[in-house]
This record gives structure tokens, C-alpha cells and sequence, in this order.
């Protein structure tokens, strides 16, 4: 799990997690329906079941999102592509799925496993609504779970990239292109397209007096434009990349200390002194570790001095490294894969350099220059 999520546990070996932003929509949710869709459909009823209702339903539709959000993962698994995890948030879910598809029919498999999931939530909600007209408060709720489940089905199709739809409409044109790249890029720019049209209709909203729905509807806009923008771009980073390796972006500069130094000490003499934020610690003239300023800065101020090095690394055994001969694009993916800023450099058990982001970023840049 990332820093800004929860861990809830696993299921099928998939890590999911809660981020913090899952809280606000939770809340405005809750409200909203507390307040505003219960006491208009169904009246007459406590306060105290409309807010219970209110968030019972919340729930229940990110159970609903989490179950989407497993058909992808699920077929994907099924078509051999690692799951690293599904995390809920904000917007509903994602699934952070290891590998892109091997084939466009993988990919349109796995795309449209959520809306499928989606639609059979929906369709099996409506179906158990009729057995509940003597309970109003469960037929209130499995008729609205319905009719998100069904909007979330549909909204989904919609073809713009990265939703369902266009990764539907990608796999679709990748069969007919026999390239993902184009097909990638033609789903990307669509995306784009219906982001613009989303965020027109946003501000017409606001226009004319509905600005709550309009402001939303601008903020999804905004987020799809940036979604399939990022698409694009990743897509230039890995054209930029390939056929490079580690050891063209490496730094081979990097800063040895010792195993029995103080935290104290490596902060006065190395981070002030050079700013370096990674170092390798040695004993017996041995590289044994790996230590960041994450460690040192869970370190409390009134035990810096007491404690040493070798203390708070990461066994050069437990970190993920990469050798020189790894593709740089590879191992941009081990950083975004496991939350960190920079690998080691090892070959034959030898530490040779360290490759961080901004080192990665520095030669993109000129590549970059190099293209013109």
C-alpha cells in the first residue's frame, strides 16, 4: 500500500486499500442523500434512517466500485498480468494492473469485465426489489444501488480514455491498427475530446444556475483531460526510453558512510553538507545497506544520536536493485511500482552506482534536446 492509503486486507493475493480522499466523497454522499434524494422519494421517515440509509448506501456503492474493480483484476490474472492493487478513492477505484495486455483481445477482456460486473450488480439489485416493499427503507436503498450500479456500468462505456470505454475502444482499434501505440493514441485524443465536451457542458451548468452539478461535471472533465493527457505523455516517456539502459542515466558518484555512524552525524556531515538524500552503508569494507531520508526522518530528534546507521537501513539483501544492463524504463517502473525515489546500481554483488528519478528525468530531458 502506498502512504496515502489504508490497507483493508487482500482478496484473491490483490492488496486493497482506502485512500484518504475516500472519506470526503463518503461524507458529501452520505449528506447529500441524507438531506436531499431520501427525504424527496420517501417521506415520512426519522432523520436517523435517512443518515443511516445515507451512509449504508455510500458504502455499498464503493463495495459496488470495489467489485467493478475486481473484474479487471480478475481476467487480468486470468490472462497472466500481475495485480499490484486496488485502491479506492476519490472517483471511485482503480486497479493498478502490473503489465499492459499482451493482446488487444486481452485488453478488451479485461476492459470490459467492470462494466459487465456493474451491470449484473445493477440488474441483480433491481431484480430483489420487488421482494421488498414491506421493508421501505431496503427497497429505497437496493432502488438507488441499482440505478448507480446501471449509471456506473454506462458512464464506464463511455469512449474515453483511460475509462473502460476506451480501453474498450483502444483494444478494438489496436486489433484493427495492429498497433497499441496508434491505437493508444487515437483512444487518448478521443478522451480528450469527450473530457472538453464534459467540461463545456459543466460550465453551461453553471451558467444557468446549477452550479453544484455544473462544478462537478467540470472536475470530472478536468480529471479525464488529465488522465488521457498522461497517457499520451507516458507513451512519449517510454518511445523516449527504449533501447536505453540504467547504466546511461545512472550516477556513479554515490556516497558511502559507515555502518556505526550516528543518525545525527550523517545529517551534519552528508545531507547538510552535500545534500544527498540516499547513502550506502558499509562495514568491513562491505556495502551491507541501503538508507534514505525516509528512514532518518523516522527517526525521533532526541534518539539521532544514539542511534547508528546500521540500525534503521534496509539490508542491500531486501532492497530492490537494478543492474546496468536493466532498461531504464524498467526500472522507472520498479520506482512507481514500489513508492520509492531511487535503486541501487549492483552487479556481481558490487555496488556501482545509484539511479534516482531526477536522474531519470535529467536524461529524458536530453533526449529530449537531442530530438529537437
Amino acid at each position: 500500500m502506498t502512504k496515502h492509503s489504508i490497507p483493508l486486507g487482500r482478496l484473491f493475493g490483490i492488496p486493497i486499500g482506502l485512500d484518504y480522499s475516500w472519506f470526503l466523497i463518503f461524507g458529501l454522499m452520505t449528506w447529500t442523500l441524507a438531506i436531499g434524494y431520501y427525504p424527496n422519494e420517501f417521506q415520512g421517515w426519522s432523520s436517523t434512517v435517512y443518515w443511516l440509509l445515507g451512509a449504508i448506501t455510500a458504502i455499498l456503492l464503493f463495495g459496488s466500485v470495489l467489485l467493478h474493480e475486481l473484474g479487471h483484476s480478475l481476467v487480468a490474472l486470468y490472462y497472466k498480468i500481475p495485480v499490484r492493487r486496488i485502491t479506492l478513492f476519490i472517483f471511485g477505484g482503480v486497479a493498478q494492473i502490473g503489465a499492459e495486455s499482451p493482446t488487444a483481445s486481452a485488453e478488451f477482456f479485461i476492459a470490459i469485465a467492470g462494466p459487465v460486473v456493474s451491470f449484473l450488480l445493477g440488474i441483480l439489485f433491481s431484480l430483489l426489489k420487488p421482494w421488498l416493499h414491506n421493508f421501505p427503507p431496503a427497497f429505497a436503498l437496493f432502488k438507488y444501488l441499482a440505478f448507480l450500479n446501471l449509471g456506473l456500468a454506462i458512464f464506464n462505456l463511455i469512449p474515453g480514455f483511460p475509462l473502460d470505454g476506451g480501453r474498450v475502444l483502444r483494444a478494438i482499434l489496436w486489433g484493427v491498427t495492429q498497433s497499441m501505440r496508434k491505437a493508444t493514441i487515437m483512444a487518448a485524443n478521443v478522451g480528450r475530446f469527450i473530457a472538453f465536451l464534459f467540461i463545456f457542458f459543466g460550465v453551461w451548468q453553471i451558467l444557468i444556475g446549477h452550479f453544484l452539478n455544473g462544478l462537478w461535471i467540470v472536475f470530472i472533465g478536468w480529471f479525464l483531460d488529465g488522465a488521457a493527457s498522461a497517457q499520451i505523455q507516458q507513451l512519449f516517456v517510454q518511445r523516449l526510453l527504449s533501447g536505453h539502459t540504467v547504466a546511461q542515466a545512472m550516477n556513479p558518484n554515490y556516497i558511502s558512510i559507515p555502518y556505526d555512524i550516528s543518525i545525527q552525524e550523517l545529517i551534519e556531515q552528508h545531507i547538510f553538507g552535500h545534500g544527498k538524500r540516499c547513502f550506502i552503508v558499509q562495514k568491513n569494507g562491505q556495502a551491507v545497506g541501503f538508507i534514505t531520508l525516509h528512514h532518518i526522518k523516522n527517526v525521533p530528534s532526541n534518539l539521532r544520536n544514539s542511534t547508528t546507521a546500521e540500525k534503521v537501513m534496509t539490508s542491500l539483501k531486501e532492497v530492490k536493485a537494478v543492474t546496468p544492463q536493466t532498461e531504464l524504463q524498467a526500472a522507472l517502473d520498479f520506482m512507481d511500482r514500489d513508492g520509492v525515489n531511487q535503486l541501487p546500481v549492483i552487479s556481481d554483488s558490487k555496488v556501482l552506482g545509484m539511479l534516482s528519478r531526477e536522474d531519470v528525468v535529467s536524461y529524458l530531458r536530453m533526449l529530449q534536446e537531442l530530438e529537437g
